[in-house]
């Protein structure tokens, strides 16, 4: 730092310390969140399914699989999620898509990186309709997926997987409903298919909650010659509570 650049830079630190992003409390470095925050996540890690990677309260073994999938096995690869939904991880989430405060996605994706599979090729984020876009101005899941991508190096493709029709909101929604919300509602248009063939993608999301969303993008993922998709997303829905 030159010493002219320097007293500028301290004069800004003092003026917008770094803050907690839980709670706005003013903290050592940026994305850092304070002691009671922190205490409040929780960090999700197995034991979990082998399949879908949902918790379990005790560790069955590295191969058990929970009662949904040995009923039915799913498209994906598995859903690795951060941390539980819950107040933090849902205000943060609220303040990314309609507070604008992008700076949350960088937070969010320090600590999405450590769950990116070994054999990952692609990240591949969520769409947003063009009518959503245009009113946001942005995607979250685009900003969390440059966020993992220039934390470990595999790149993001933002537009081989478009949402051609507009969904209305799930939340409230049961799972059939939310299901035939969405269905039809994802594509990868046919000159785009090639950077999909034979890759291990990551499709990237901010909070899961029932999976209709992100089944219905796996479906169109895979049948345009993905490999493999893995979720990955900051929040998980543990229980019947719904998202925002």
């Amino acid at each position: 730092m030159t010493p002219l650049i320097a007293p500028f830079r301290l004069i800004a630190d003092a003026a917008l310390p770094p803050r907690c992003p839980g709670c706005g409390a003013v903290t050592r470095t940026d994305h850092r969140f304070c002691a009671d925050c922190w205490g409040q996540l929780r960090f999700l890690a197995p034991p979990w399914c082998a399949t879908c990677h949902t918790p379990f309260s005790i560790d069955r073994g590295a191969d058990a699989r929970c009662a949904d999938c040995l009923d039915h096995t799913p498209r994906h690869a598995g859903v690795r999620a951060a941390v539980a939904y819950g107040d933090i991880p849902r205000a943060m989430v609220l303040r990314l898509k309609y507070g604008r405060h992008l700076a949350y996605a960088a937070t969010i994706a320090q600590h999405m990186v450590r769950l990116v599979p070994d054999d990952a090729d692609l990240l591949v984020p969520v769409p947003l309709h063009a009518r959503r876009m245009w009113g946001r101005g942005f995607n979250q899941a685009a900003e969390i997926a440059r966020g993992v991508s220039a934390a470990i190096g595999v790149p993001t493709d933002l537009d081989v997987l478009v949402r051609r029709a507009a969904t209305p909101l799930l939340r409230g929604l049961g799972a059939k409903a939310r299901a035939r919300a969405v269905a039809g509602a994802f594509a990868v248009p046919a000159d785009r298919r090639a950077r999909l063939a034979g890759k291990a993608v990551v499709l990237v999301d901010d909070v899961y909650t029932s999976g209709a969303t992100t089944d219905a993008c796996t479906r169109v993922l895979r049948a345009a010659g993905a490999k493999s998709v893995t979720i990955l997303c900051w929040a998980r829905v543990l229980d019947s509570a719904a998202a925002d």
